[in-house]
């Protein structure tokens, strides 16, 4: 069984599981799936300052804290006790668009170590990507009122015009950063 549970899930599987959560969330309590409203509830349970965007009773969202501590644990349970034993492959036409970019280290998986590592916090890729890139995240998940998970997986599925609109502009984000943006930072970084 544990052998089942360690190896790659088809998307169809995956996708269906996250797909359920939607009506599983509304049946149980009328909840809303989302991520980015967390932060917003760890702020307003741990920042004193009265700022009006925190001043709410952040207790009766508590069920989203408990939520994403699930996530936590299941991704460390996945990523540690149900580890995949087979080495992670990336496929081939994505390894090459990445090495012409000049990302060649992938020895510690997914993440290659050329972008993703400590020796590069402190420098201006790193100020570039994850300083800059995460404050673009959070203040784009903010404007958009919500984060992908939220408007494309549930928002989509209550058919709200905002989530269709916030989900294609997304895609349409996400495109012209891979194919526009992307190779000319690539550049400049490495």
């Amino acid at each position: 069984m544990l052998d089942f549970i360690s190896q790659p899930w088809p998307w169809y599987v995956a996708g269906t599981l996250i797909g359920l959560t939607v009506p599983t969330l509304l049946i149980l309590g009328n909840k809303a799936f989302g991520i980015s409203s967390s932060l917003r509830h760890i702020c307003a349970a741990c920042v004193p300052a009265k700022l009006p965007f925190f001043s709410y009773d952040w207790r009766k969202e508590s069920w989203n804290l408990w939520f994403v501590g699930g996530i936590v644990i299941g991704g460390f349970i996945g990523g540690t006790l149900l580890k995949n034993p087979a080495d992670l492959t990336i496929a081939p036409d994505t390894l090459r668009d990445l090495q012409a970019l000049g990302v060649r280290d992938f020895a510690s998986g997914l993440m290659p170590t050329d972008i993703f590592s400590w020796g590069n916090l402190f420098t201006a890729k790193g100020l570039l990507f994850f300083v800059i890139g995460g404050f673009l995240v959070g203040f784009g998940t903010r404007y958009a009122g919500g984060c992908t998970s939220g408007h494309a997986i549930m928002g989509l599925s209550n058919l709200q015009w905002p989530s269709l609109v916030a989900t294609l502009s997304f895609m349409a984000g996400g495109f012209a950063m891979t194919h526009l943006i992307l190779p000319y930072l690539m550049r400049w970084v490495m």
